[in-house]
């Protein structure tokens, strides 16, 4: 299943691609798009909070969570999109 894995690097990439450009816009829109960066969020306040740590961890955090949550929901497009392809 070699579509797999390139699903699942393009679901990974759209993800990151997102989670950048909402990372890159809160000071630019004044946080108006925070509400879609709660996974990441929680993620970072329950993680890196606990251990405490400089800020930029509990960005990565944030960052990569929001990557992670956005791919796997690409990841179910691109694999829906191919079993409708095929079918």
């Amino acid at each position: 299943m070699p579509w797999l894995r390139t699903h699942l690097v393009i679901a990974l990439a759209i993800g990151a691609l997102i989670s950048t450009v909402l990372l890159v816009l809160e000071p630019l829109t004044d946080f108006a798009f925070l509400w879609l960066e709660w996974p990441g969020i929680s993620a970072a306040y329950f993680f890196w909070g606990a251990v405490g740590g400089p800020t930029f961890v509990g960005i990565a955090i944030s960052w990569v969570v929001n990557a992670l949550t956005y791919g796997l929901g690409a990841f179910v497009i691109l694999s829906v999109i191919k079993v409708l392809r095929e079918a």
